[in-house]
């Protein structure tokens, strides 16, 4: 069994080595944790995983050996998570019942009406309309539906309808190590290409050599040429969480084989639509994050820029101040758009979402508008387009 796992992660890419395995057998042999899936979890990440950036295929790869491996513990009563009994109460409608729930009314409504919900409230509630609860049609809660609401106290999105989220969530990085299931993406991005020679001598120059022996003559003359690379310059943007976890394993081998073919590549994450602040890391997106002003100083014009995002959620988090599902935004999300595109005038915009559903999802249009219509469906032909469209 223990076997198994190191051979499964070897098989998904960890770099394990055997040294590190047998110091885990002798770990267990010395028994230094108790004998519990959990406390076993634990030792083997710590014994095994050396890079944080391979935690979460450690934690897939572990749950797919050991699943279902937690023994019952005699005939102790079982005490239920507090979340498993809310979502018990979990509000579940038919289409026609939805579609009979009405919007409250525009951004400015319900932003009022919650303040004033915040005031007048005293007590929990489930199932109602109005207040702030849990499994009802109220705009302001958790578990239930509204057309148009916000987000209080609920784990992950279950109907895609929020236009705020009152809660702190996580998100984790891509993997940028994903093996590509096609050569055919590295393929449309190596459009992107123009090469230069820069850099110390370190290259072997054949053609230089026999010239300059000709002319030297006859008598050895060895020239060396800088090392030929790709010279352009990439800003990648990547929406991240949400609708966005849909797009995960597409996005993960995008983001790899812009790693592979572009050395001058910087990325940065958002979510949704870019506001005052992106970040590298999402670990650590709560306290590291990086001024969007500082990125359009840094980075100059002659850089690339390529947005990746499904571009879908309210309208109102690109167009209003403080629309941002996540935090109270001082400008809207078209102005900081607006600025980053007035700074690389070579930008597209690639979009996992079918393009045949673009026209139903008003923030797509929008968007689409912003990037004047340089926003590409994510499939070999769209990446074609779009690397074609970053060469003019």
């Amino acid at each position: 069994m223990f076997l198994n796992l190191f051979t499964e992660l070897r098989t998904a890419g960890l770099p394990v080595s055997l040294k590190e395995y047998l110091t885990l057998m002798d770990a267990m042999e010395q028994r230094v944790i108790p004998q519990s899936v959990d406390d076993f979890y634990y030792l083997s990440r710590a014994a095994l995983v050396k890079d944080e950036r391979h935690l979460d295929r450690f934690d897939r790869v572990f749950g797919h050996v050991f699943k279902g491996l937690e023994p019952p513990e005699g005939d102790m009563p079982v005490e239920l998570p507090e979340e498993w009994l809310r979502k018990i109460t979990e509000k579940l409608l038919t289409d026609e019942e939805k579609a009979q729930i009405e919007a409250m009314g525009g951004w400015e409504k319900l932003m009022e009406t919650l303040k004033k919900r915040l005031e007048e409230q005293e007590k929990r509630h489930q199932g109602g309309s109005k207040w702030i609860g849990t499994a009802g049609t109220s705009p302001f809660g958790a578990y239930g539906y509204n057309p148009e609401g916000i987000r209080i106290g609920q784990e992950e999105s279950r109907h895609r309808r929020a236009v705020k989220v009152w809660d702190k969530r996580e998100f984790k990085n891509l993997d940028d190590t994903v093996e590509l299931g096609t050569r055919n993406i590295k393929m449309a991005l190596r459009r992107l290409r123009h090469f230069a020679r820069d850099g110390s001598p370190t290259e072997f120059d054949l053609l230089g050599t026999i010239k300059a022996t000709a002319h030297n003559g006859g008598y050895l003359d060895i020239k060396l040429v800088a090392e030929r690379k790709n010279s352009i310059k990439v800003l990648l943007f990547l929406d991240i969480g949400g609708s966005m976890d849909d797009h995960v394993k597409v996005c993960e081998e995008l983001f790899s084989a812009t790693r592979t073919e572009f050395k001058n590549l910087e990325f940065f994450y958002f979510h949704n639509c870019p506001y005052e602040t992106v970040w590298k890391d999402n670990r650590r997106r709560h306290s590291e994050r990086i001024d969007t002003l500082e990125v359009l100083r840094t980075y100059p014009s002659d850089y690339k820029c390529i947005f990746v995002g499904d571009a879908t959620m309210s309208p109102y988090e690109i167009t209003y101040p403080g629309g941002s599902v996540e935090h109270w935004n001082e400008e809207a999300g078209a102005v900081w758009m607006q600025r980053i595109l007035m700074t690389y005038k070579h930008a597209v915009w690639l979009n996992p979402q079918p393009a045949r559903s673009w026209s139903y999802t008003p923030s797509i249009e929008v968007l689409s508008q912003l990037m004047e219509d340089r926003m590409y469906p994510l499939t070999l032909e769209g990446l074609d387009t779009a690397m074609k469209e970053l060469t003019h």
